[in-house]
């Protein structure tokens, strides 16, 4: 029989994490004194260890242990027991606590951890409980959409920081935050070929409210460059542009030491600028009406000199009244093998066209027809996504446009997830249609399922480093830090593209190892549910994590 869970609720990496720390060192141990295990071969023999090294600092005067060759890393036994027999909220239930030349090791009760999460493994499709008091508004700018015309004009680098805003969004959202996108409005060509990739970007229709801000804002400049001793006749004589001095208003807010470019001086607005800054102006007041409110400025590299010159401008028309605005800047994106540039709408379409012929070439004449033009769209957009955002935001991509692992060939591609995707779906499908023929039973409750039978260790390997720590990455990756004091912050925004990555290639060698669903023999039962129930936590986790960056899974292929 499989062992029971020790208490009910769900079970939290993080927490159980701490809470070992507390129990080995005290309130006052650091939150780095235990590690998750997450290699194949470590997991052998352990889940969380304690380095031999940080034991030594802990335990300085220890005697030798039976299973520890080197003096002065000793735990006491009877704190080994207390971590044996530790049953706190959040925390898996432990089989064992013991010391080995690695340090010390805990194993956990798997078939216990087993029933816990799979049991009901809706709470691991979530972020982390989060407690927080305060309604706060995040508008995200995404710069580059601002006054975009044409899919043709849209370069690489912007595409790429339409993406990332549109990923954070739905991170943010599902974390609790408000948000807020800006431009509220695009022009219908690029509305429509983002929506080929998969964004709905929100539409309001501004036009009067903009007009009336950006006189209002044409104003302000007149009588800014008057007070500050500029020529007005140099307004006049630059027609559609009004010259602003910055530099000025930069020193006196102490703005330069803020991170702002020291060469930001003289700046000539034209009337995009001023629109830009509108519907800035115009989602904040909106924003600051309920809640605190955090400016975020998604910007593409090369655009970056220009954002900053925009964000001094609305400084200095508009007060920020405490609020924080900071920039998120993209790297480049560099088109190895080609020597004339490309526009979104030809990478698209190259990608396509790719996406087809590989198709073509493994299903032959059965490639048509609207059901595979949609499953091609969808593997076209989810091959660019994974190209766009699998590198960390401020590093550089390269693109192969020549390179066939977008297909579902290569295994770090958005194609193979898809393509597991679309494994698991026509695993259920042949399973439900087993159980309308009268071949396999219906499925039992998940309560009720003998999940000591799962043994393999790939079994493992995916509840304990993919669906146990899905709340990890969803709440990681909407997390921000400043990477210096300043105006500059970093984003996780690689992160569930990586986790889908290694999730699939996890899921992909355990499926080519394991049948799933065995013969149809009662004694084989047993395995097989519980083996079919780790397998719809895996296609939940899946689904949910593809659901952030607005990627629907493929049902068949």
């Amino acid at each position: 029989m499989e062992a029971e869970p020790c208490s009910p609720g769900p079970v939290w990496v993080s927490e159980a994490l701490r809470v070992l720390g507390t129990a080995l060192l005290g309130s006052c141990a650091p939150s780095t004194v235990w590690f998750k295990e997450s290699s194949q071969k470590n997991l052998r023999s352990r889940d969380f260890l304690v380095p031999r090294g940080a034991l030594r600092k802990s335990f300085p005067d220890g005697e030798v242990h039976a299973g520890c060759r080197s003096r002065g890393c000793n735990v006491p036994v009877d704190l080994v027991q207390t971590l044996t027999s530790l049953a706190a909220p959040g925390l898996p239930p432990v089989k064992t606590c013991l010391q080995s030349e690695a340090g010390l090791l805990i194993q956990l009760d798997r078939p216990a951890v087993f029933h816990r999460v799979l049991g009901d493994f809706s709470p691991y499709l979530k972020p982390l409980p989060c407690i927080e008091d305060r309604q706060e508004t995040v508008i995200l700018n995404c710069a580059p959409l601002h006054g975009c015309r044409s899919p043709d004009t849209l370069r690489l680098s912007h595409l790429r920081a339409a993406l990332v805003a549109d990923h954070l969004a739905g991170l943010l959202t599902i974390n609790g935050k408000k948000v807020s996108l800006v431009p509220a409005r695009l022009c219908k060509e690029v509305d429509e070929f983002l929506r080929q990739l998969g964004i709905s970007w929100p539409y309001t229709d501004d036009t009067a409210s903009l007009e009336e801000t950006v006189s209002s804002f044409k104003d302000f400049l007149r009588d800014y460059t008057q007070d500050s001793g500029q020529d007005s006749g140099h307004v006049d004589s630059t027609p559609g542009g009004i010259s602003v001095q910055l530099k000025i208003f930069a020193e006196k807010h102490n703005l330069y030491m803020q991170g702002y470019d020291p060469n930001l001086d003289f700046f000539l607005v034209n009337e995009d600028d001023l629109q830009h800054v509108a519907r800035l102006q115009r989602s904040f007041q909106e924003a600051v009406q309920t809640s605190t409110c955090t400016v975020l400025h998604i910007v593409s590299c090369e655009e970056e000199f220009h954002q900053q010159k925009l964000d001094l401008l609305w400084r200095l028309m508009v007060p920020s009244n405490g609020d924080v605005i900071q920039h998120l800047i993209c790297g480049p994106v560099k088109v190895l093998n080609s020597t004339a540039p490309i526009d979104c709408s030809q990478y698209f379409q190259l990608r396509r066209s790719q996406m087809l012929e590989a198709s073509v070439m493994k299903y032959g004449e059965n490639v048509q027809g609207e059901s595979w033009d949609a499953m091609i769209n969808s593997l076209t957009s989810a091959a660019i996504k994974f190209e766009l955002m699998a590198t960390p935001h401020r590093s550089q991509v390269n693109l192969n446009l020549k390179e066939a692992n977008i297909t579902t060939k290569g295994t770090k591609s958005g194609a193979f997830v898809m393509y597991n995707c679309a494994r698991l779906a026509t695993m259920f499908d042949s399973y439900n249609s087993a159980v309308r023929q009268g071949t396999y039973p219906e499925f039992p409750p998940a309560g009720d399922l003998n999940y000591s039978t799962l043994r393999e260790e790939g079994e493992w390997l995916l509840l304990f480093n993919y669906i146990m720590m899905f709340p990890e990455v969803l709440s990681q990756s909407a997390q921000m830090s400043l990477t210096s004091p300043g105006i500059r912050i970093t984003a996780n925004t690689e992160t569930v593209c990586k986790f889908l990555v290694s999730l699939s290639m996890d899921f992909s060698c355990y499926y080519n190892r394991v049948h799933i669903l065995g013969e149809p023999r009662p004694h084989l039962f047993s395995q097989m549910f519980a083996r079919l129930q780790l397998m719809k936590a895996v296609q939940r986790v899946l689904h949910s994590a593809l659901k952030t960056i607005h990627i629907s899974p493929l049902t068949q292929i």
